[in-house]
C-alpha cells in the first residue's frame, strides 16, 4: 500500500524546507526545520532580494505535460513536495508563516474549530450552512496563534495578492509585518513585482500570489483548453518579467502550493449513497474531498470500521487520525495542541482518482473535476523553479 503514496519531505525536500531556506538567508535566526537541500540559505543569500511567486495548483505533472510553458521549464531545477493535506489551506499558510501544518494547525478547506464550536471554511472564515457565530474580522486573533512568516525577518517584505483576497481576514493577519498591494490581472502583478525590485533601496522579500491555474483546473481540469491557456499566458508573463528585471540583483523562486489530479463524477463517493455511513458520524465531513476528516463517537468506531473496510475498501484508505499524527504526516513534533482535535478520529484518503463528498441541507451541489489534498505524486509534488536576475 505505501508505495502508492508520496508523503511529504520534511527532512529537506518539501516546500516547508523552501521557506526554512528563504527565512535564513533574509535573515531569521530561529531555524526550526532543515533547508532545501536544493537551494541553501547560502546561495539565496548571494543575491540582494528574493522573490517567491506561488502559482496555485502547479504541479509537477501538470508543468512537465504541458509544452506551454517553455519559460518555467527552463528554469525549473528540480520538484519538492507539498506538505499533508497538499491544499492551499496548508500549504499556503506554510509559505505565509514558515510553519508544517503540524504546527500551523490549518488542516484542510473545512475545519471542525472547538473554540468557536463551528466547521468553518478556513480561508474565508464561514461556516458551513449555519449562522456564523463570529464575524469573520473578529476569528484570526482567536485561530492563528502563531507569527507571521515577515514578522520574522530581517529585511523589507512585500505580499502581492489579488484584489479579491488581498484585504481578507486571512491574508490580512498572514501577511502582518509585510507591505501588501492588491493587483487586478496578471500583466499588472508582474508590473507591480518589476516596479519594487527596480526601486528597492534596501534588500527585499516579495511573496505574490497567483490563482487562477487553480481555479480553472478545479472547474475544467487539468488538460482543459482554459488551464492550458492559463498556463501559456503565466509562462509568456514569466519570461517577460525576467527580461525586465535583468540587473536586479535578485533570486526568483517559482513554485506551488500542490498539485492536480482529475476525478471524473463516477468516481465520487456522496454520503446521500451511504445514508448508514452517514449516520454513525458525528459531524459532517471535514477537510478535503481527498483527504476527510471523520468524527465518530468511540461506541460508533467498531461499525464505522466495518463498514468502511468492508464497503469503500476499494476506493478509500482508513486510517486513525492519530496515527498520521504520530508518523509525521502533518510534520515534525510537537504538534499544534489543538492538531488532534481538527483531524477528527479518522482519516479517509482516497485511493486512485476517488473523491468522497458529503452535502449539507441548502447548500449548493457543485462539480469538482480537478481535485487535490490527496496522497498521490501528482497532488503532492510541485517544481521548483529558481531564475537569477
Amino acid at each position: 500500500m505505501m508505495s502508492s503514496i508520496q508523503l511529504p519531505d520534511y527532512a529537506g525536500g518539501s516546500i516547508l524546507n523552501l521557506v526554512q531556506s528563504i527565512a535564513t538567508a533574509c535573515g531569521h535566526t530561529g531555524a526550526r526545520y532543515p533547508q532545501l537541500s536544493a537551494l541553501p540559505a547560502a546561495t539565496l543569500a548571494e543575491a540582494r532580494h528574493v522573490v517567491l511567486l506561488v502559482i496555485d495548483g502547479l504541479g509537477q505533472s501538470t508543468l512537465s505535460k504541458h509544452a506551454a510553458s517553455p519559460n518555467l521549464q527552463r528554469h525549473a531545477r528540480g520538484t519538492m513536495t507539498s506538505v499533508f493535506p497538499p491544499t492551499t489551506a496548508s500549504a499556503i499558510t506554510t509559505f505565509m508563516t514558515g510553519l508544517a501544518p503540524a504546527q500551523h494547525g490549518l488542516t484542510g478547506w473545512h475545519m471542525h474549530l472547538d473554540e468557536v464550536d463551528q466547521t468553518l471554511a478556513i480561508l474565508p472564515l464561514t461556516p458551513r450552512c449555519e449562522p456564523a457565530k463570529a464575524l469573520p474580522e473578529e476569528l484570526p486573533p482567536r485561530l492563528f496563534g502563531y507569527r507571521s512568516l515577515y514578522q520574522q525577518l530581517d529585511c523589507q517584505c512585500w505580499v502581492l495578492a489579488p484584489q479579491s483576497i488581498a484585504g481578507s481576514p486571512f491574508n490580512a493577519w498572514h501577511a502582518r509585518g509585510a507591505q501588501s498591494l492588491a493587483y487586478d490581472s496578471l500583466p499588472e502583478m508582474f508590473s507591480l513585482l518589476a516596479g519594487l525590485l527596480q526601486a528597492a533601496q534596501t534588500p527585499r522579500f516579495i511573496y505574490a500570489y497567483y490563482p487562477d491555474l487553480d481555479t480553472h483546473s478545479h472547474r475544467y481540469g487539468t488538460d482543459s483548453t482554459q488551464a492550458h491557456q492559463t498556463l501559456a499566458a503565466l509562462d509568456s508573463a514569466f519570461g517577460e518579467f525576467l527580461r525586465a528585471i535583468q540587473g536586479s540583483d535578485s533570486w526568483l523562486i517559482a513554485t506551488a502550493d500542490h498539485g492536480f489530479i482529475d476525478s471524473p463524477p463516477g468516481r465520487v463517493v456522496s454520503l446521500d449513497e451511504h445514508p448508514q455511513l452517514a449516520a454513525l458520524l458525528a459531524r459532517p465531513l471535514c477537510g478535503e474531498r481527498r483527504a476527510a476528516y471523520c468524527y465518530v463517537a468511540a461506541e460508533q468506531r467498531p461499525a464505522f470500521e466495518t463498514y468502511v473496510r468492508n464497503v469503500l475498501g476499494h476506493c478509500v484508505y482508513l486510517w486513525r487520525s492519530s496515527a498520521l499524527i504520530e508518523a509525521g504526516w502533518f510534520g515534525p513534533p510537537p504538534a499544534h495542541p489543538r492538531l488532534a482535535s481538527r483531524t477528527g478520529d479518522y482519516t479517509l484518503v482516497m485511493k486512485d482518482n476517488w473523491t468522497i463528498k458529503d452535502w449539507l441541507p441548502g447548500e449548493k451541489h457543485y462539480r469538482m473535476l480537478g481535485v487535490h489534498g490527496g496522497v498521490s505524486r501528482d497532488e503532492m509534488l510541485v517544481p521548483l523553479i529558481v531564475a537569477r536576475s
